[in-house]
Formats: C-alpha cells, structure tokens, sequence
C-alpha cells in the first residue's frame, strides 16, 4: 500500500473498536505497518488485523496491558523483533466509566488515570528511543473534551487524566523539538456510534456544524499530523469537535 508513511511503523494503543480502529486503518491505507494493540479481546484485534492484511497492510497484533511496565517492555521487544522500532506511536487507549465523584473509589480512580495517562507514559518513553535512532518521529495523543464542556459529570478521573495527557504533549514536545520527533494532542469532540456500556448516557449538546463527528474524523486528523508534511506542527492540540470548543 503505497503511500506518505510508506515504510513507517504504526503502534495504535486501544486500536480494536471506534477511534482506534478508525486510526489504525487511515495510517495503513498510507502505507504504515500498524501494530494493533488491546488488553482485551485477542478475538477483536485479530479481525483488525485481518482486515488490514486484506487490504495489503502489514499489521502485528500485541495483548498488552499499557499500565504495566513489564508488559509495555515485552510489547516493545515484540515490534522490534517484528518490524525493527515504532515510528509513530498514537496515544488511543482509554477507558469511559462514568461514576459520581463522592461515590469514586480509589480503585476507580486509579484505572481510569492509569491506563490514560501512565499508559501514555510508558508507551512514550519506550517509543523515543526508537524514534530517536532515526532522528524522525511521530507521537500523537487522543485528549478529549470533558473537561472544557458543561454537563460532562461523572468524569473527573477521566477529564483529569485528559488534562494531563495535555500537559505530557507539550512537555515531550519541548524535550523532542531538535532531534525530529513532533508530539501532539487530538481532541474529539461527540463522536457518534456504539459507545460502551460503562460510559453512561452523553449529556445533549449543541454542535454548531449541526451533526456529531464520525470515527474517521479523528483518524483523519491523526494522519495529518503523522505525515512527514506535518514537520512544522508540535505542541499543539488539534480540536476536532465541530466547533464545540473554540480556542
């Protein structure tokens, strides 16, 4: 599959439902090796991954817990051993349980924020290296929107975690800016389709362009900013909502 990112590899946590899924298609159809990556069903990932192969990709599939340091290594070695290092890594992984904040178990707490932001954490920091042997790098994170809408409640671990994820973007792109490696934020506004059971119901709201984003949405715009075109972009988080949030 020839294409702009022909020749790079593409490791997409959370990358077998929604956004992920979306994600991983878009960087294949522009020639990326895609490393499809869950902790849950080897079942969903393996469809993933036979649906790029048909359509000429090559894609590795990798069951991992991302908040576990020892799994993210394993993870790593795996790539490498398979396709020789990560040159795009996308930040997708997240998890939506809507719970009352006076009723949030540390439990509760602790997992949403561990698989948002550790997750990227540790992904990162295994990532870069590989990156920088290449003097070339892509590190896109999927932000959110809850924390900068009204009626998002039930959500302060997650919007928590989002509001950090930001702030590692532009840490990491400060720290990267010379030796290539660009590092962004893609934040989705509603997005429709099948939700998880445990995200609750969403709060209605009004979209000035008049209807809710699509999967591909977000996909494309990760792709965008993936290109080798996007060089000049870092640092900055890309809104994708509609018009929903105006900064």
């Amino acid at each position: 599959m020839a294409g702009e990112l022909e020749g790079k590899v593409a490791l997409i946590t959370g990358a077998v439902r929604r956004s992920g899924r979306a994600i991983a298609h878009t960087l294949a159809r522009e020639g990326a090796a895609i490393v499809i990556n869950t902790r849950r069903s080897r079942e969903e990932a393996e469809a993933v991954r036979a649906e790029l192969q048909n359509a000429g990709a090559q894609a590795l599939v990798c069951i991992a817990d991302i908040t576990d340091e020892e799994a993210v290594g394993r993870m790593f070695e795996a790539i490498e051993a398979r396709f020789g290092g990560v040159d795009i890594l996308v930040n997708n992984a997240a998890d939506r349980e809507r719970v009352k904040f006076t009723e949030m178990t540390m439990d509760q707490w602790r997992h949403i924020v561990s698989i948002i932001l550790d997750g990227a954490f540790l992904c990162s920091r295994a990532a870069i290296p590989h990156m920088l042997k290449r003097s070339w790098g892509r590190i896109v994170n999927i932000g959110g929107a809850s924390h900068r809408l009204p009626g998002y409640v039930g959500r302060a671990h997650a919007a928590t975690a989002k509001a950090g994820l930001e702030g590692l973007t532009r840490a990491l792109a400060m720290e990267y800016a010379q030796q290539g490696i660009t590092v962004n934020c893609v934040s989705p506004g509603r997005i429709g389709g099948e939700r998880s059971k445990t995200s609750g119901e969403v709060p209605p709201v009004e979209i000035p362009v008049g209807y809710e984003g699509a999967p591909e949405d977000i996909a494309e715009s990760v792709c965008f900013i993936c290109r080798p075109a996007a060089r000049f972009i870092t640092g900055q988080n890309i809104h994708v909502n509609g018009g929903q949030v105006l900064i």
